[in-house]
């Protein structure tokens, strides 16, 4: 029981362990109830009950299956799934869209008899919820810290993500149609069907409720009462499946983060290498400690808002650790029956080192 605790909630007992570590050398005093963005917190969970609500009322599996039925080619079926997950990601985060599609993407390989295609695809997908997910202030927690933390504007946000979700598709599209064109019919055994109508409404329009907030539209309280009010009255089982090691997750590293900027040492060390360069600094973190923390870390280190956002954002690819949706996806596969982890991980690798450098290359020359 504690070895699965420990697995499963890895990222969560290190961030304790290194916000404990931070407070013997900054001891508890006032500036602390400083430290942690709530706004931020109450948007998170506010999001990730509300997808929980769209995803039980089977609104991606649908969506998913209108799109694949019937007749097609493999490279209009590696296309749909990898594209799919990347304009999903922008709204219900990289993360469950990983969790959502690429199990989906074993049953529509093994239905086509193209499970030589699994790598590929699962790979692909993997990096496109990555790339899609960095296009909007709601597609990962990042860049819903961020937004908040440096109270961008959506002019000054997709100034600078934009290009980049633009030329991150492009790339896509070129691997996916390099793919085979053979033909082939896709029929599910048994078809999704959208359920609890009344509820998939409410949810879509607490999504908005929550873009809303998002976009400094709607004070965050008032969304925390409205979401709480409906799930505690009509859908409170929902509660207990939202991600609530992530929300202590940010709680630690927002202790971590404060108590490393009060260390004059470390602050003097950190800003100096973002005075270097703030985009490859936070990239080059990401690959270490995963985007999320990396945000928090260095978001009170820095002025240039411009080149952490880009660098956090294309720092989620690399190693699998830099955006733990990676991680889904690596367990996803290697539970299944035919799995090669060595060629899995070299074609992960190999195509994510690309990507990284082609993208860095892009931001350093033609954005930042």
């Amino acid at each position: 029981m504690i070895i699965r605790i420990i697995k499963e909630e890895a990222v969560l007992l290190i961030a304790a362990l290194c916000a404990a570590i931070s407070c013997i050398f900054v001891p508890f005093d006032a500036q602390y109830a400083d430290y942690i963005d709530w706004g931020v917190i109450v948007e998170l969970f506010c999001l990730m009950a509300v997808v929980c609500g769209m995803r039980e009322c089977g609104l991606l599996e649908w969506l998913a299956q209108h799109m694949l039925q019937g007749r097609k080619t493999q490279k209009s079926v590696v296309l749909i799934l990898v594209i799919m997950t990347f304009f999903i990601s922008m709204f219900v985060t990289n993360d469950v869209a990983l969790i959502a599609f690429v199990p989906f993407s074993f049953l529509v390989l093994k239905l086509m008899n193209a499970e030589d295609l699994l790598i590929k695809t699962i790979v692909l997908q993997t990096i496109a919820a990555n790339l899609g997910s960095m296009a909007t202030p709601v597609g990962n927690p990042q860049n819903l810290f961020l937004y908040a933390h440096f109270t961008m504007s959506t002019a000054d946000f997709f100034g600078i993500m934009l290009p980049l979700s633009v030329l991150s598709l492009f790339l896509l599209v070129v691997c996916c149609v390099c793919c085979k064109n053979k033909q082939v019919k896709i029929q599910f055994g048994e078809k999704a069907h959208l359920t609890h109508i009344p509820q998939l409404y409410a949810n879509i329009f607490l999504f908005l409720l929550c873009l809303l907030t998002v976009f400094r539209l709607m004070p965050y309280d008032a969304l925390l009462l409205i979401v709480l009010f409906w799930f505690l009255f009509f859908e409170r089982h929902l509660l207990l499946k939202v991600d609530y090691a992530l929300l202590l997750t940010f709680i630690c590293f927002f202790v971590l983060s404060g108590n490393l900027s009060r260390i004059p040492q470390v602050y003097d060390m950190l800003a100096a290498m973002l005075d270097k360069s703030t985009l490859l600094c936070s990239a080059a973190a990401s690959q270490f400690i995963s985007n999320v923390p990396a945000a928090v870390l260095l978001a009170d280190m820095t002025s240039d808002w411009q080149g952490l956002l880009a660098g956090v954002n294309i720092g989620g690819l690399g190693t699998p650790v830099a955006s733990l949706a990676s991680l889904i996806s690596l367990k996803f596969y290697l539970h299944h029956h035919s799995a090669k982890p060595k060629q899995y991980l070299f074609w992960f690798s190999l195509a994510n080192l690309i990507g990284l450098l082609i993208l860095l290359l892009f931001a350093k020359f033609c954005i930042i």
